[in-house]
């Protein structure tokens, strides 16, 4: 097997495993139980713990839903669901030391960050490859090619996605109508973003533009702010087997960072340095403190929801007084694939282990987990954006916010590289930003962040302009 940096880092964690003998090995791969083929489904969800929606509906809908259906057809059964719920970086160690070892059960529920990681280190493979009959299913009509990426690398499809989501912009259609903007604004660029927080900036107490930056806010800086800015430029932080190092997209990003919080203001530099910042940006948007905030529609679903218990931030008024938009490029036509918008997305998944005896079997399996049906059994009582556009377009109905979402932003969307150096070059992005936001100038940022990278995934894997 060629060693790539991402196949030694998998496997160095997998050589710590040792420590985890309490999650175990598993010799998981499906079989012979009491005349019933044997099936096994693992995820990080356990009842009555982590993700415990997930744990409950696998067993008390899928698990018994699909025994029946393969009994009725006269081919009976038996999947075992193997809970776990310990911390992320756990679960993903003991998966990688399952398949390194030849177990692990026939369905793995992972995050698509992990993608990249597990295919280089050829612990997983394209799904047609473990099954062909799964390039046939007509579920895929339903799953945008850009919701697809979110289990993909290099072109190929590792596993279906769970569900998706997406970024936008937010603003306040009061404070935009006493600065004299549009209520149903839609910027073509980055210039009409910074013009109407040049509008917003005349207001008393308003800060006019929030977006992500420093090392604070963690994920949040990269998710919410470097990555889709730097999809605006045409780039994306790794394309063609290479990252972005020093180069004109990424000095565009830290230029706009800095006309923002240095150079004129518009921005809250000290915030972006705080512990709590990005949830008291939340706070200062839910009380009209904040005009224009760029976030995910986690956002809309969860922080300001007005339903008593479930907003951090809640809005009473958040379907009337709040708008959202398409987050531009930084001109028409100039983001990454020759779009005018562009959006980022995460989201989670689950792949066929290739260990399987049964993988046709199992891919069976895990169609039915993600039909029409079973996607709207988990979505009970919730509201979320689904992979599937179907399913969208029934249960979104109540939603125009989630329903524009899943129209609008997800064909347009795109994904973080699933690889093992990725936490590290994302921590050097946000440390670029708070290098710009706290005074540092753009060319030492970018050259800074250029070192940092080629430390993390050699020289040879940089591409810099």
């Amino acid at each position: 097997m060629k060693r790539t940096r991402q196949t030694v880092a998998v496997l160095s964690t997998v050589a710590l495993a040792g420590a985890l003998a309490a999650c175990g090995s598993s010799d998981s791969q499906s079989g012979e139980a009491g005349g019933s083929t044997e099936l096994k489904i693992t995820t990080n969800a356990i009842a009555g713990g982590k993700n415990a929606a997930q744990a409950e509906w696998i067993e008390e809908w899928v698990i018994p839903n699909f025994e029946k259906m393969k009994a009725d057809a006269g081919a009976p059964v038996k999947v075992i669901f193997e809970a776990q719920g310990v911390d992320d970086e756990d679960y993903k160690t003991k998966l990688a030391l399952d398949l390194q070892s030849g177990g692990g059960a026939d369905i793995i529920g992972i995050d698509g960050i992990w993608t990249g990681e597990f295919a280089e280190a050829q612990y997983i493979k394209p799904l047609e490859e473990v099954a062909a009959d799964s390039a046939n299913w007509d579920g895929w009509q339903q799953i945008p090619e850009a919701v697809q990426q979110a289990l993909s690398f290099e072109g190929k499809v590792y596993g279906v996605p769970q569900g998706a989501d997406g970024r936008v912009l937010y603003y306040n259609k009061d404070l935009f109508k006493e600065a004299g903007l549009p209520e149903d604004w839609q910027p073509k660029s980055w210039d009409d973003v910074l013009d109407a927080g040049r509008a917003l900036k005349a207001l008393d107490g308003v800060t006019p533009i929030q977006l992500n930056a420093g090392t604070a806010m963690g994920e949040a800086t990269t998710m919410q702010g470097v990555l889709p800015m730097l999809a605006g430029t045409g780039e994306l932080i790794w394309e063609d087997g290479q990252w972005m190092g020093d180069t004109s997209g990424l000095r565009d990003v830290l230029n706009l960072y800095k006309t923002i919080y240095v150079d004129e203001g518009l921005g809250d530099p000290i915030l972006q340095q705080e512990a709590a910042g990005r949830d008291n940006s939340f706070q200062m948007f839910a009380d009209k403190q904040i005009g224009i905030l760029l976030e995910g529609d986690y956002f809309w679903r969860s922080v300001i929801n007005p339903e008593e218990g479930v907003g951090t931030a809640p809005m009473a008024d958040r379907d009337t007084e709040v708008g959202y938009t398409l987050i531009p490029a930084m001109k028409s036509g100039e983001g990454v694939f020759g779009q005018d918008y562009v959006s980022m997305s995460g989201g989670a998944g689950r792949v066929l282990n290739p260990n399987s005896k049964n993988p046709d079997l199992a891919w069976e399996l895990l169609a039915f987990m993600n039909s029409p049906e079973a996607i709207e059994a988990q979505a009970a009582g919730t509201l979320t954006i689904s992979a599937r556009d179907d399913v969208n377009k029934k249960l979104l109905s109540s939603d125009p916010m989630l329903t524009w979402v899943s129209e609008n932003v997800l064909p347009i969307t795109a994904y973080r590289p699933g690889l093992a150096e990725y936490p590290q070059v994302s921590t050097a992005l946000q440390q670029a930003t708070l290098d710009v936001v706290t005074g540092g100038d753009v060319e030492s940022a970018a050259s800074t962040y250029l070192s940092t990278l080629e430390g993390v995934v050699g020289a040879d894997s940089v591409r810099s302009s």
